[in-house]
């Protein structure tokens, strides 16, 4: 069992002006898990409109409105189950965010457009939208932040189930981060940390070591930790933390950087 902590209890925290709060967050197109049971009985939620739907964006807002960049998994980008609602823009009109990016990952045309979403606060310097190895499906934003030597790149994504695949994937991120100085990895990478770091391709990129795994899945009973928030070894990594905030099935995870 993990040691969660409540939204509340990471953001009430007073932090000096030259730190980021990051959060990273598989959304499950806004469907509410509960259990397994519900990947049967809810899952219908995936492929039509539903009502409740319009809540749990409002509550996903309220979750992500204190950070400074929100990285969002499983958004829709606009179709008939949303509403014709893009979720990324909706989000973070509602959150109260400036920027919005995403990525369509999986396009179904009016049924369903799978994305992934970025929300910040400043302007990027520039964006890169790549799709990863493997069958269609998959895909990474780079977005970078400043210029110079004190460019900052995130990376928003959400890699595939099969490890083989896996392996292409981070082999190809890695590749794209190749002459990068300063990086946070944001994502579902479906894969714990202490692989990812020690036999992918990410183990190039001088990345902090993980010091505990940190479970996100699945969100009412997590045992593995597949999310993460992974950062250069000279970024300051002040704080990392699950987040108590079980509406997907998933669990967020936040942390605290130092510019």
């Amino acid at each position: 069992m993990t040691s969660l902590t409540s939204l509340q209890a990471f953001t009430d925290i007073p932090r000096s002006p030259d730190r980021l709060r990051l959060l990273t967050f598989n959304m499950q197109v806004g469907i509410r898990t509960g259990g397994y049971h519900h990947y049967l009985l809810r899952g219908w939620q995936h492929l039509m409109p539903f009502r409740a739907r319009e809540a749990s964006l409002e509550a996903i807002a309220e979750l992500v409105s204190p950070f400074d960049i929100v990285a969002l998994q499983e958004a829709d980008g606009g179709s008939w189950r949303s509403g014709h609602e893009n979720q990324v823009e909706t989000i973070a009109r509602l959150a109260g965010f400036d920027h919005w990016h995403h990525q369509v990952n999986r396009n179904l045309g009016k049924l369903a457009r799978h994305s992934n979403g970025l929300l910040c606060h400043t302007r990027a310097s520039s964006i890169e939208k790549h799709p990863l190895p493997g069958l269609p499906g998959r895909g990474m934003m780079l977005v970078r932040f400043g210029t110079g030597d004190n460019q900052l790149v995130i990376v928003a994504t959400h890699l595939a189930l099969s490890r083989r695949t896996q392996f292409a994937q981070l082999d190809y991120l890695a590749d794209c981060l190749e002459s990068t100085q300063r990086v946070v990895i944001m994502g579902d990478l479906n894969q714990e940390g202490e692989w990812l770091l020690q036999q992918s391709g990410l183990r190039r990129l001088n990345l902090h070591p993980i010091a505990d795994e940190l479970p996100t899945y699945p969100s009412w009973q997590p045992n593995r930790g597949i999310d993460h928030i992974l950062v250069s070894d000279n970024i300051d990594l002040h704080r990392i933390a699950v987040i108590d905030h079980p509406q997907s099935d998933h669990l967020p995870v936040a942390a605290e950087i130092g510019l």
